[in-house]
């Protein structure tokens, strides 16, 4: 009410989509997004080749050593190099190197080269990709205002978790219509090229003042960094034994086989119910005023997304199970917009690259651990007692963050 008597004006709600008229945001987001459904198609066509020309399982498990062996040897490196030359053209040479491993493919595949190179091809795309990430992730906060930045980090996260579901689709489909993964790996080549061109028409760059020379202080400045500001150790943590000990991923042909009796159609549905879930809360999130309790919002993301982890563990329905990966897939996403935009937020320019390069050999290596925790703990316990004991897991650590790290329970506006 004012001193008149009148009435204040109903606040003005935000245009959830206005930050989608930033041009220069526009084409980095439809390029990344081209980019990643192209090489979603080509994860299932690897696979397939691999298992069609080779019938051995330690094939496919040497695609994921292949891919992960760049991200330890050079995420250092890749974050010095994000801080000390110009991230964009980081990005557009980076993403031509995958754009010439996905042709290099396409002939090994199209001659039936030795398997070999198929290995080979992977670890220089792995490589690119090692040093694409800290660039890409350290140069989209200079694409938006300070404000926008956690809508823009919304709209990337809902971009990427609609390539997580209609890349596999299209690569499976094509596989059953051509019966040859070279098409595939085409595909993915000419998507490479689209996000170079698109990304080549953005206008802002990122210019370096002073770059620092290459040396072992400098290569760890991003770890310093990130063990002395406690937010973003306590955000990164959280992460890493959240994916350590929630991960489902790994266990869901056991459970679609074994306990929900769902076969490969159903499968591929629980697959997808995680995407989906985080591509509808990129939506919903997109709709809803800024995050007032950034901090208690990741913590409570991240429990629900342990207890719906333990729900599934003991589901032995199959819709319930997908609705419970549903929730773990929207609470994860809630969880990476605000871990993703503190960590770009709360790090100075000249330091993005190498705390991106940081964040991402967490993730990476969590994921990969995470994988593996639960298939050892299934084989010693059974997939349930796996699950379950993960979600309990992560409840138990977001407690010990809530405790440690009581800056994350106070941090307020996300956008602030």
């Amino acid at each position: 009410m004012t001193l008149t008597g009148k009435s204040d004006p109903p606040e003005e709600q935000p245009d959830p989509y206005a930050v989608l008229r930033n041009r220069d945001l526009v084409l980095f987001l439809v390029g990344r997004f081209i980019a990643s459904f192209g090489q979603q198609m080509l994860t299932v066509a690897v696979g397939w080749e691999l298992y069609e020309r080779t019938g051995s399982a330690l094939h496919l498990g040497l695609v994921g050593l292949v891919q992960m062996l760049p991200m330890i040897l050079f995420t250092l490196p890749a974050g010095h190099l994000a801080d000390s030359y110009n991230r964009k053209r980081i990005i557009l040479v980076t993403t031509f190197i995958i754009a010439i491993a996905s042709a290099g493919l396409t002939l090994i595949s199209a001659f039936q080269a030795p398997v070999v190179w198929i290995y080979a091809c992977l670890f220089v795309a792995g490589t690119a990709r090692t040093f694409l990430w800290p660039s890409s992730s350290s140069f989209l906060p200079s694409l938006v205002s300070r404000r926008d930045f956690p809508k823009a980090v919304n709209w990337s996260g809902g971009s990427f978790h609609l390539s997580s579901v209609a890349g596999p689709a299209a690569g499976g489909a094509l596989l059953a219509l051509t019966h040859h993964a070279a098409w595939v790996y085409a595909l993915n080549a000419a998507a490479a090229l689209i996000c170079l061109t698109l990304v080549s028409l953005i206008r802002r760059t990122h210019a370096v003042t002073q770059p620092e020379p290459i040396s072992l202080r400098s290569l760890l400045t991003g770890f310093r960094f990130v063990f002395a500001n406690r937010i973003i150790f306590g955000t990164i943590t959280l992460d890493l034994f959240a994916v350590l000990l929630g991960g489902a991923t790994s266990l869901l042909p056991i459970f679609s086989k074994d306990i929900l009796h769902a076969g490969p159609s159903g499968l591929g549905l629980l697959q997808a119910a995680l995407p989906c879930g985080s591509l509808l809360c990129a939506f919903v999130l997109a709709h809803r005023p800024p995050m007032e309790r950034a901090g208690r919002t990741l913590l409570w993301a991240v429990t629900i997304f342990g207890a719906a982890t333990i729900g599934f563990g003991f589901s032995t329905s199959f819709w319930l199970s997908m609705a419970l990966l549903f929730v773990c897939g929207a609470a994860d996403h809630i969880s990476v917009v605000v871990r993703h935009t503190l960590v770009q937020m709360l790090t100075p320019d000249d330091k993005r690259g190498r705390v991106s390069a940081v964040n991402s050999l967490f993730i990476g290596t969590s994921n990969e651990l995470g994988g593996f925790e639960s298939g050892f703990v299934a084989s010693l316990a059974g997939p349930v007692f796996s699950v379950v004991f993960g979600g309990i897991g992560t409840v138990l650590v977001v407690i010990a963050v809530g405790v440690i790290w009581p800056e994350i329970r106070k941090y307020g506006r996300l956008d602030s």
